[in-house]
C-alpha cells in the first residue's frame, strides 16, 4: 500500500496540500490559494477563494486544446434502436445553445431549474447548461408522480423546468406533460417557465400547454452563451435523496469541490483516461448518473456513454454486452442488482458468447452490497476484475473503493476495499467507542468530508447537522453498519436499521443475505427481521431463484437453514424462506426492505415513490396476505 498510504496519510494530516495538487487537474478562472475553510466547523467549505466554471471544464477546454473531434457522448437507445455519438465540439455547441434559451426565458447566476427527463442527450445537455449560466439544476427522476414532483418544485422553487414529452419503458410509455401540469399546480407554480423535448415515439407537445416552449424551436434560433465564472462554493446542484417522506430532502453540491473530487476520481479510482469509453448504466436522476454519466467523465476527457434501457428485456440478458462490444467500452459501472438480473436470466451466459468484450478491463458495482456469489459469477464469466465501492448520494463520490489507477489492491469478496484518500473512516458501538478488528459497529467518516460531497441540505442547516452531525462529535454519520477486517479492508454489511434483534443477539441482514446468495439456486435474495413474540424479532428469508432452476421449496428451506446454522448460528433462529418471483426495489436497486417488514407483519405501509415496479409490491402483498 506505498502510493495509496502516502496519499491516505497527505490527504488526513495534510489535506490543504493534497487537495491543492488535486486541484491543479482543474481550469480555474481563479486559482485557489488554500483548500480547507474551516472557520464555520462542522460546516466546512472547499476552495474558498477559487472561482470557475463547471461546463467549461467539461467541453470548452477540450475543445481549446484541440481535441473537439474527439467522441464525447455516446447515446445507446434500446427503447428506439436509436444511437447517436456527439464530439466534444458538437455537445459544446448545444449546451452553450441551450445556456442561451434559459438565459432568454430569464434564468440567471443562482436560479434553480428542474430537470425531468428520461435517458435523452438533452437530459446532459440542460445539466451542462444550467451550470454553464451558474443556475442550479435538480434534475428528478423521470416518471416521478405528480404530488412527488410537485415536493421537490415547492422546496427547491425553480423557474423553469425542462421536460419532454415522455419515457420509454419496456412494454409501457409514461407522458409526461400532465404529470408536469399536475405537479405545478399543486405546487402553485404554474406560471413556470416550462421547455418541452418532443420524442417522436410519444404523443404530446408544448404546443398543447399554453405559453410551453418547444426545446427544438427555441435552440434553432438561440445564441450561444459563455460560460459564466461562479464561485467554487455556490452551488452546482441539489440532489433529492431517494424515499424521502414529507419535505424532501435536498442535497447540495458545490461547484468547485466537485469538479476536484470527481477529476481526481477517474484517474484515480477508476483508472479511465482521456479518450477512453466509459460506461455508467444507471439513471441521471440519481447521483451515480450525475456524477459519472455526465460530470466525471467529460472533466476527464473521456466518451461516455447514455443508455437507455434494461439490463434484460430490452431486448434479452445480452444488452449490456451488446453495448460493450459496439461501443468498445474499457470500464462498466453498475449496480449489483443489474448484473443479479442478467444472472437470473441466463445464469451460463450463453448470450455473452454472441458479443466480442475484449474491451473490457474492469466491472465497478456500487449502490447496494455486492454479494460474494454475485461477484464471483462476474468475475468468472467476463474474466475481469469486478471491483465493488461504497457511498451515498450524500457524498458523490466513493468512501470506500480500490483506486485501480492509484494502487490496485487484492479483491476480496464482500469488501469494497479500502477508504479513499479524504476519507477517514472509523467503526464505532452505540457510545462512539472503536471497536476492534472483526466487529460490527457504526461506520462513520472524520470531519471535514472531502470535496465533493455534499455542503447541506437546500435551505435546511439544522436538518443537515441533526441528520448528519449531532449523532457522534466530530464525525459524519453515514447510517450503515459493518466492520474493518485485520488488513484493514472495510465490510458494509447495511442500514443501521436494517438490524434484526433476535432475543437481544443483533444480525446484519447483509450476515444472512451472504449465506442465502451462495446458494447455488438463488439469484438474490433478501432477509428482513419481522415481529417474533418470543424473540421480538426473528430473520425470514425471500429468495428468487435462477430461470431454469427447480427445487422443491422445502428442500430449498431445509439447505438454506443448514447453511445459515453452519455458518451463523443457531442462535439465529433462521427457519423462514419464501420463494417470490422479484424482490421490491428502488429504481437505482435498493431492496424496500422497510416496506417488505411492514407487509410481512401485517402493517399499514405506502409504496415509495421511488419503487421500480409498484406491482411487484402489490405481488408480495398478496403472496403474503397483506
Amino acid at each position: 500500500m506505498g502510493r495509496y498510504q502516502d496519499a491516505f496519510t497527505q490527504a488526513a494530516e495534510d489535506p490543504d496540500t493534497f487537495w491543492l495538487g488535486a486541484a491543479r487537474g482543474v481550469d480555474w478562472v481563479h486559482e485557489p490559494t488554500r483548500a480547507l475553510d474551516d472557520h464555520h466547523a462542522p460546516i466546512y467549505r472547499w476552495f474558498p477563494d477559487g472561482t470557475l466554471n463547471t461546463s467549461y471544464n467539461a467541453l470548452d477546454r477540450h475543445v481549446a486544446a484541440g481535441n473537439g473531434d474527439r467522441p464525447a457522448l455516446i447515446w445507446d437507445s434500446a427503447m428506439t434502436g436509436a444511437s447517436r455519438t456527439y464530439t466534444y465540439a458538437e455537445l459544446l455547441d448545444e449546451v452553450a445553445r441551450f445556456a442561451g434559451v434559459l438565459s432568454a426565458t430569464g434564468v440567471a447566476s443562482g436560479d434553480r431549474v428542474i430537470i425531468y427527463l428520461p435517458m435523452i442527450p438533452e437530459a446532459a445537455i440542460a445539466m451542462l447548461a444550467c451550470a454553464r449560466i451558474g443556475a442550479v439544476h435538480s434534475v428528478v427522476f423521470g416518471g416521478f408522480a405528480a404530488p412527488e414532483l410537485a415536493a421537490r418544485i415547492i422546496d427547491a422553487d425553480p423557474v423553469a423546468v425542462v421536460t419532454a414529452s415522455g419515457g420509454l419503458e419496456p412494454g409501457r410509455t409514461v407522458d409526461y406533460l400532465p404529470i408536469v401540469a399536475a405537479a405545478l399546480e399543486l405546487a402553485d407554480a404554474a406560471s413556470t417557465t416550462v421547455v418541452v423535448k418532443d420524442r417522436p415515439e410519444i404523443p404530446g407537445a408544448a404546443a398543447d400547454h399554453g405559453g410551453w416552449l418547444d426545446w427544438d424551436e427555441q435552440l434553432a434560433t438561440a445564441t450561444s452563451t459563455p460560460p459564466v465564472t461562479v464561485a467554487a462554493t455556490d452551488p452546482l446542484y441539489i440532489l433529492y435523496t431517494s424515499g424521502t417522506t414529507g419535505k424532501p430532502k435536498g442535497v447540495v453540491r458545490d461547484n468547485g469541490g466537485h469538479a476536484v473530487a470527481l477529476t481526481w476520481s477517474m484517474s484515480n479510482v477508476y483508472d479511465i483516461h482521456a479518450g477512453d469509453v466509459w460506461w455508467t448504466a444507471s439513471d441521471v436522476g440519481w447521483v451515480v448518473g450525475h456524477s459519472y454519466i455526465v460530470y466525471a467523465p467529460l472533466f476527464a476527457g473521456a466518451t461516455t456513454v447514455m443508455y437507455e434501457g434494461k439490463p434484460v428485456g430490452t431486448p434479452d440478458a445480452g444488452a449490456f454486452w451488446r453495448v460493450i462490444d459496439e461501443h468498445h467500452v474499457k470500464a462498466l459501472f453498475t449496480a449489483p442488482t443489474a448484473i443479479r438480473a442478467i444472472r437470473k436470466a441466463d445464469p451460463d451466459a450463453t448470450e455473452l458468447r454472441r458479443y466480442d468484450v475484449s474491451s473490457l478491463r474492469t466491472l465497478f458495482a456500487a449502490g447496494e452490497r455486492l454479494d460474494p456469489e454475485t461477484f464471483t459469477w462476474a468475475g468468472t464469466v467476463l474474466g475481469v476484475p469486478v471491483v465493488d465501492h461504497w457511498w451515498q448520494t450524500e457524498t458523490g463520490w466513493a468512501i470506500v473503493a480500490n483506486l485501480r489507477g492509484l494502487e490496485p489492491m487484492p479483491l476480496k469478496a464482500g469488501s469494497p476495499t479500502v477508504p479513499v484518500p479524504g476519507f477517514v473512516v472509523e467503526v464505532v458501538d452505540a457510545d462512539g467507542t472503536p471497536v476492534g478488528a472483526g466487529d460490527e459497529g457504526n461506520i462513520l467518516v472524520r470531519l471535514p468530508l472531502p470535496p465533493g460531497t455534499l455542503t447541506g441540505l437546500w435551505n435546511d442547516e439544522d436538518r443537515f447537522r441533526s441528520s448528519y452531525l449531532r449523532a457522534f462529535d466530530g464525525y459524519y454519520l453515514t447510517g450503515d453498519t459493518g466492520y474493518r477486517d485485520r488488513d484493514g479492508y472495510v465490510v458494509v454489511l447495511g442500514r443501521s436499521d436494517d438490524v434484526i434483534n433476535v432475543a437481544g443477539h443483533r444480525f446484519s441482514t447483509g450476515s444472512f443475505e451472504a449465506v442465502v446468495a451462495s446458494h447455488p439456486a438463488v439469484a438474490e435474495c433478501a432477509v428482513i427481521g419481522i415481529h417474533d413474540d418470543i424473540k421480538g424479532q426473528r430473520p425470514s428469508g425471500y429468495v428468487v431463484l435462477k430461470a431454469g432452476v427447480d427445487i422443491d421449496s422445502d428442500v430449498l428451506r431445509d439447505e438454506l437453514v443448514t447453511r445459515v446454522r453452519d455458518e451463523i448460528g443457531s442462535v439465529a433462529t433462521f427457519r423462514d424462506v419464501t420463494v417470490v418471483p422479484a424482490l421490491p426495489k428502488t429504481r437505482s436497486g435498493k431492496i424496500l426492505r422497510k416496506t417488505m417488514r411492514q407487509i410481512a407483519d401485517h402493517e399499514e405501509y405506502t409504496v415509495p415513490s421511488t419503487v421500480e415496479d409498484a406491482t411487484v409490491v402489490e405481488a408480495l402483498a398478496q403472496q403474503l396476505g397483506g
